[in-house]
């Protein structure tokens, strides 16, 4: 693990590539192969480079024409994915489970140099993410999946204790966590509620900040005007295999059994509306948590028309954003936190949550509802607030860093409390800290005062 944080892929073991013209046909492009003892050769035709494996010959002897009749370059595929030498393995392990491919093309000045295999890293990461995402593909039962997500677990701790930065791991555990639910929906589900409704995470999950398991926050959108019987049933076996893959069930009821969280399209936009005009003091919590979701199967077109929705009735809803964004400021230390990190006093408790990531994640969510920012994740929402001069750069990266520091921080009480067999939560003792925590602790909570000082001025939340 030391060897994938360090390396780069001019580290790694590269293969030549071994290159045919398009034109060729494909009896002859496997007679190359079996004589350069490869299972997969790069395909250029014209300006495109392609890749020709084992399994596209599998497909092509499944079609109608005689392979002898085929060029390679119909049967290739031309979306390759390709890195530089000096992409860190990491990376590169990253971009496999991304795209789900098993090779990436290495260029440097933009030439082919090789072809980096699933097989010459799997050996660096045995038993772990790619394995991970191939069992995940594999599955056949919920007792199958539920295997894999225990080895997601794992693999955090692996991660974690191998000193690998929190962006990356929770990156990581994102795609393996979006593709466990996707698996998980298609067992369930029967093929037209699959074609008709839009599966959504929320919260941290849909943001791709969630790294140890939480509880359930997801929400099925409907196609409107298509009736599929026993979507009730559907949901609740979602959500109890769920339960049984480690997710508990919501204590706020924020899942697909829940007909609020399950409604057809045209619905939820009268829910919307409700929870942007109405008095329902829940509304705009509610509301951040949907503005959190991300697709993870379905249609992600039903998605992207609640959303539109929401844009246009915000329009010139300033009274609505304020009281949205002051929740970020809801929280305040029961004494001031300077006098929490310059103390020993085993008494005071801080929220790492409340006081830490929250007041960050929220405030950020205001602003990118208040730009009609599409990014979901924190820091990208961060990135796009500064390309639209809504924020400074400087202010955005100490947000970054305060961000990282507060989830890093937290995985590693978390974890220390699940290796005392306790449950893991987000309260910590400063006083149990050691110096190398205590202080960037205090330089993280500067930062949230200051940003959270931002927020009053920039919503007029003084004069609320």
């Amino acid at each position: 693990m030391l060897s994938l944080v360090t390396a780069r892929i001019r580290d790694a073991y590269i293969r030549k590539p071994v290159t045919v013209d398009g034109e060729r046909d494909v009896v002859s492009v496997c007679r190359h192969m079996a004589e350069q003892r490869v299972t997969y050769v790069l395909v250029r035709d014209g300006e495109r480079l392609g890749m020709f494996t084992t399994t596209d010959l599998r497909d092509a002897l499944a079609g109608a024409l005689p392979v002898q009749q085929l060029a390679v370059r119909d049967c290739a595929r031309f979306d390759l994915v390709a890195v530089d030498p000096d992409t860190d393995l990491f990376e590169a392990l990253w971009l496999m489970v991304r795209h789900r491919v098993h090779r990436l093309v290495v260029r440097e000045h933009g030439e082919v140099v090789g072809v980096l295999g699933q097989l010459d890293l799997v050996s660096l990461v045995a038993n772990h993410s790619h394995i991970v995402a191939v069992q995940i593909d594999d599955a056949t039962s919920v007792a199958e999946l539920k295997s894999a997500a225990q080895r997601i677990d794992d693999m955090v701790v692996l991660l974690h204790d191998s000193g690998i930065k929190i962006e990356r791991i929770s990156r990581l555990v994102g795609e393996l966590n979006t593709r466990l639910f996707a698996k998980l929906w298609l067992m369930v589900a029967p093929s037209d509620l699959l074609a008709n409704s839009c599966l959504l995470v929320m919260g941290s999950e849909g943001r791709g900040e969630q790294i140890l398991k939480t509880d359930q926050d997801n929400a099925l959108l409907l196609r409107d005007g298509v009736d599929v019987d026993g979507v009730e049933q559907v949901a609740e076996r979602f959500s109890q295999a769920l339960a049984e893959l480690g997710y508990p069930p919501c204590p706020g009821d924020i899942m697909v059994t829940n007909p609020l969280w399950r409604q057809p399209v045209s619905g939820f936009r009268a829910t919307l509306r409700e929870w942007v005009f109405g008095a329902d003091p829940d509304g705009p919590m509610r509301l951040a948590i949907f503005f959190d979701a991300a697709c993870v199967a379905g249609d992600a077109r039903l998605l992207e028309a609640a959303r539109l929705h929401l844009e246009n009735i915000l329009v010139d809803n300033d009274a609505f954003l304020a009281r949205f964004a002051s929740a970020a400021d809801q929280f305040s230390e029961s004494s001031p936190w300077w006098s929490w990190l310059t103390t020993r006093r085993d008494e005071q408790v801080l929220d790492l949550k409340k006081l830490g990531t929250f007041p960050i994640v929220h405030g950020v969510r205001a602003l990118a509802l208040r730009h009609r920012v599409r990014a979901v994740g924190t820091v990208d929402r961060l990135h796009a607030l500064v390309a639209c001069g809504a924020i400074d750069a400087p202010l955005a990266r100490d947000l970054t860093d305060a961000l990282h520091f507060m989830m890093a921080l937290k995985l590693n009480h978390q974890l220390r409390e699940r290796r005392l067999g306790l449950q893991p939560s987000n309260l910590v003792r400063p006083a149990e800290l050691g110096t190398l925590e205590r202080e960037p602790l205090q330089d993280a909570l500067a930062i949230i005062r200051r940003f959270r000082a931002l927020l009053r001025q920039q919503f007029k939340l003084d004069t609320l």
